[in-house]
C-alpha cells in the first residue's frame, strides 16, 4: 500500500503544485503544511504497522477459503470487493467513536483542495482499519496483493479532493467524483455522513447514503464542534483524549462502551 502511495507522489505532488498555481486563493500556509506533515506521519506510521499486520494476515491466510488464482477477472472482482469494504470502513469511521477519532482528522480541515486528501492520521493502524481488509485474505487473496489494491483505491481518492466541478453524467453517478466527495467533507446538515463511497457510488446509492452537491446549499467544509485549526498534534490527539475522558465519566461499563463504540461524540467549539 506504501509502495502504491509513494511511486504516485510525484504525480499528486505536481497536480497540487499545479492547482495552487491556478487556485491559490483555494490554499492556506498552515493548513498546508499541516497536511503535509499528517502524510508523512500517516505514511510513517502504516510502514511500521506493516512489521505486525503482514504477519497476522498470512496467518489468516493459511487458514483462506479458497487458493485464487490472479486472473483478469479474479482481479477486477478484487477491486470491486475491496471497495465494498472500503464503503464499510469509512461508514463506520463516522458511526464508531474509536474508529472516528482517527478519521476526525481527515475532515478537519474547513478547506477543500488537492492536498486535503493528505490531511489523515497516524493511529489509523491502532483505530483498526486493517481489519475491514481481513475478509479479502481469508477468502483467498494474497495479503500483498490486498495492501495493493488498497493503495490503488486511496489513490484514486486523492483526485476527488478538489472543488473542481468539471465532471461528466454518466461518469458521475458510477463513480466517486469531487463533486460527491465535496458533499462528504461538508457540515452542512443535509450532508453529514452522505457518500461514503471509496471508487464506486453504487454502495452509496443502494445502502442509502447518496447526496448530490446542491447548487442552493454550499459545502461548508469541517467538522461539527472543536476543530484544531493550526497544531497538526492536536489534531490528531483531541478526540481521543476526549473519548478518555468521557469514557471515565461515563458511570458503568455499558455507557462505557456506549461512548467507545457508539456514535461519535463531538467537543463543544471553542465559541460555544
Amino acid at each position: 500500500m506504501e509502495y502504491v502511495q509513494l511511486a504516485l507522489a510525484p504525480l499528486y505532488l505536481a497536480i497540487m503544485l499545479w492547482e495552487y498555481w491556478r487556485y491559490p486563493q483555494r490554499y492556506q500556509g498552515r493548513d498546508s503544511l499541516n497536511n503535509l506533515i499528517l502524510a508523512g506521519t500517516f505514511q510513517l506510521a502504516e510502514m511500521l504497522s506493516l512489521l505486525a499486520i503482514l504477519p497476522l494476515f498470512y496467518l489468516l491466510h493459511q487458514y483462506r477459503l479458497w487458493d485464487i488464482e490472479l486472473t483478469p477477472l479474479n482481479l477486477l472482482w478484487a477491486f470491486v470487493l475491496q471497495d465494498f469494504l472500503y464503503y464499510w470502513f469509512h461508514r463506520a469511521s463516522h458511526k464508531v467513536h474509536w474508529l472516528w477519532c482517527a478519521h476526525v482528522v481527515h475532515h478537519s480541515s474547513p478547506l477543500m483542495n488537492f492536498s486535503t486528501a493528505f490531511r489523515q492520521s497516524l493511529f489509523y493502524p491502532i483505530a483498526g482499519m486493517w481489519l475491514f481488509w481481513s475478509p479479502m485474505v481469508w477468502l483467498g487473496y494474497d495479503p500483498k496483493l490486498v495492501l495493493a489494491i488498497v493503495g490503488l483505491n486511496l489513490g484514486y481518492q486523492f483526485f476527488v479532493h478538489t472543488r473542481s466541478t468539471a465532471g461528466i453524467p454518466v461518469f458521475d453517478y458510477w463513480f466517486n467524483t469531487p463533486s460527491h466527495h465535496r458533499v462528504h467533507h461538508g457540515r452542512n446538515p443535509q450532508y453529514i455522513d452522505k457518500n461514503f463511497a471509496g471508487v464506486l457510488m453504487i454502495w452509496d446509492r443502494m445502502f442509502g447514503t447518496f447526496q448530490p452537491e446542491l447548487a442552493k446549499v454550499p459545502v461548508d467544509f469541517g467538522v461539527v464542534g472543536f476543530m484544531e485549526p493550526k497544531r497538526w498534534t492536536v489534531m490528531v490527539s483531541h478526540q481521543w483524549r476526549y473519548l478518555w475522558q468521557q469514557t471515565i465519566a461515563a458511570p458503568n461499563w455499558r455507557a462505557k462502551l456506549r461512548v467507545l463504540f457508539g456514535p461519535p461524540l463531538h467537543q463543544p467549539a471553542k465559541n460555544d
